[in-house]
């Protein structure tokens, strides 16, 4: 018996990194796993990964999994996806797991208003929007789970002075991770009373996927990271927890896995660094 037989979960940013071992994981214990993400096919993105690989692994270890092609930066495709999920799966999503992040390595001077615009619908918005869809059934049902993916760069850089370069880019990213733990919070003081779990999580050290290596963010095998699945056993705890236990949560993936006696050892932020504001309530 899987701790998701029987349920229904929807996985954005699925082909490829963190999300790809999320939806890989939620399906080994039982889920129907709508995956969605832009990239279809091997060779439609210039990084490595696609939904029809994601797809292809779940079925080949023997689970269920439907590929949902979307834009996420199209409110109108963020509103259909549910519904769309609904219907690949056989019935209304349990678990939402909002992934899917758009960013641009970029300083403010030089960003494009359009992209600044697009990174928040993808990163902020699109998390509300889905969330607002896949909430009717699941407050009727009195459970369910959202968990939203975050990251340590919602964490500001405090007051100056500021010695050494800033990192490249990151005052949008963590802007918008920076929204999406608040709202995470928010949301999940308003649903926790239908039995609704609305948690966020974020890697404890940076994750080496196709994007992050590409960018220069983290290299392959280096020894301040952590595997994908740390991620991906996080969140299954967030999906699966009782609602009074988890929500409203901001957390890190490796605190998170002590506690729950799945990692002796944890680094990173909220183990040897402090986490953020919201990860510390």
């Amino acid at each position: 018996m899987g701790r998701l037989d029987g349920k229904t979960a929807l996985v954005t940013g699925a082909s490829r990194g963190i999300g790809q071992a999320i939806a890989e994981r939620l399906a080994a214990e039982g889920a129907r796993v709508a995956c969605a993400a832009r990239t279809l096919n091997e060779g439609d993105h210039r990084l490595e990964g696609s939904l029809a690989r994601t797809v292809g692994a779940i079925r080949a270890a023997g689970g269920e999994a439907a590929a949902l092609t979307a834009n996420l930066a199209d409110p109108g495709e963020c509103a259909a996806l549910a519904g769309r999920a609904e219907a690949a799966c056989g019935g209304p999503v349990d678990v939402l797991v909002n992934n899917a992040v758009l960013t641009y390595f970029a300083p403010v001077v030089e960003y494009e208003p359009r992209r600044w615009m697009r990174a928040f619908q993808v990163n902020v918005h699109a998390p509300f929007l889905l969330s607002r869809a896949v909430l009717p059934p699941m407050i009727e049902r009195g459970a369910g789970a959202i968990v939203n993916v975050s990251s340590a760069a919602a964490i500001g850089p405090g007051r100056g002075p500021y010695p050494g370069p800033p990192p490249r880019g990151r005052v949008e990213y963590g802007a918008t991770k920076a929204a999406l733990e608040r709202f995470t919070q928010g949301l999940a003081e308003e649903v926790a009373r239908h039995g609704v779990a609305v948690s966020a999580v974020s890697p404890s050290l940076p994750v080496a996927t196709p994007g992050t290596v590409l960018h220069g963010v983290i290299g392959e095998g280096h020894p301040d990271s952590e595997p994908a699945g740390f991620m991906a056993d996080a969140v299954l705890l967030l999906a699966t927890e009782p609602a009074a236990r988890v929500a409203g949560r901001v957390c890190y993936s490796q605190q998170l896995l002590a506690e729950f006696g799945l990692l002796e050892r944890p680094r990173g932020h909220m183990a040897d660094e402090p986490g953020s504001g919201y990860a510390q309530i």
